[in-house]
């Protein structure tokens, strides 16, 4: 069963055709990086103009590139939840229109319990150069789900059954790398900036707080991001009054990569701890990362070293936003609910996981 994958929840215009929920034969990724760095983050009105542009020629190319037609293509599946109001809009307009006109199924899909599905893609046309993992996921499975909205423990116990055993209660990780980076003044997106900044810096320069929770599988970040503002301020030797964005010009090289190092330490084991404490309590057969921040070489490494069970990962672009995660969760769907009539879907720009469980039991 061949899927087309749509997905323009932020910031990507990307398409991609799966087959039976484990073989990727296309992935076509349009980013609109280069635009929203000007801004230092993504303008929604931006973003969905993007998403007009480039949602049809991406669609195409993804046939094109798995060498198919709409003839071959035997379902749709779109993101409809959660994401910015107007780039789900673009994506879930075009795959209401193509399953009316090509007569094709259509499988709304939550984006990020899509992130996770990105680990159950294990094979690859020949034009596909992309090392992936030798196995799929089994169940009973654990799933940290990272990005720049999200931070959340998830228990699977079968596609589509599952049970959020935690999440952030306020700053996703993500959000909290991209606001560190202003304030240490790298590049956005905040991830990659702060990681590669890192690489040759002290991650035991600065003592950053872990913050605890009652829930101990919860996740708290702004008082980490707070703290790492005051710890610049007393560095350069300004107090709370001095404007944030101009504290980065008062860093040397040497302190910004100290920081983000440290900051980077601070937030990878403050996730590590809490997912080595939920395998400890709810034993499972699997454990993955999703979602962008799952590209982290140092989150990767540290759980991998503190996780007593092999534990593979997906390459870091399809962690990164991805159509592919998309077509491989419609896939799943497809095998235990009906399809959704084109006319009737609606999108949910703030819809959690726990509002969209499915399972055939």
């Amino acid at each position: 069963m061949k899927v087309l994958g749509i997905e323009s929840s932020c910031d990507e215009t990307a398409t991609s055709v799966v087959e039976d929920g484990r073989k990727i034969l296309s992935n076509v990724v349009h980013s609109q990086i280069d635009i929203h760095s000007e801004y230092g983050g993504v303008v929604p009105e931006v973003a969905a103009r993007s998403h007009i542009e480039y949602i049809n020629p991406a669609i195409n190319k993804a046939l094109s590139d798995a060498s198919l037609t709409w003839d071959d293509i035997d379902a749709i599946a779109v993101t409809y939840a959660p994401g910015l109001i107007g780039s789900l809009l673009v994506g879930t307009l075009a795959a209401r229109t193509y399953a009316k006109i090509k007569n094709k199924p259509l499988y709304p899909v939550h984006h990020v319990e899509a992130h996770v599905y990105a680990n159950f893609i294990i094979d690859k046309s020949e034009s596909i150069k992309l090392d992936l993992p030798n196995n799929q996921p089994t169940f009973p499975l654990l799933a940290l789900i990272v990005s720049g909205g999200h931070t959340q423990l998830v228990i699977f116990e079968d596609h589509g059954k599952y049970k959020i055993v935690g999440q952030t209660q306020d700053d996703a990780v993500g959000e909290a790398f991209d606001k560190v980076a202003k304030i240490l003044g790298l590049p956005y997106p905040g991830g990659p900036s702060i990681s590669n900044a890192a690489l040759v810096g002290d991650a035991h320069k600065y003592k950053l707080p872990h913050a605890k929770m009652q829930n101990p599988y919860d996740f708290s970040f702004s008082g980490l991001k707070t703290a790492v503002l005051r710890a610049v301020q007393a560095e350069v030797g300004v107090d709370y009054t001095f404007p944030s964005h101009e504290l980065h010009a008062r860093l040397y090289d040497a302190q910004r990569n100290d920081f983000a190092a440290s900051f980077q330490h601070t937030a990878v084991s403050t996730l590590v701890n809490a997912t080595k404490k939920a395998f400890e309590e709810y034993h499972p057969s699997t454990v993955v990362i999703a979602g962008g921040v799952a590209a982290n070489f140092e989150l990767r490494d540290r759980l991998r070293s503190q996780i007593p069970i092999e534990i593979e990962y997906a390459p870091p672009i399809l962690c990164t936003d991805n159509a592919a995660m998309v077509a491989t969760l419609g896939y799943y769907q497809s095998k235990v609910q009906p399809s959704t009539n084109p006319d009737d879907l609606k999108v949910f720009p703030t819809l959690s996981m726990n509002n969209t469980s499915w399972s055939k039991n």
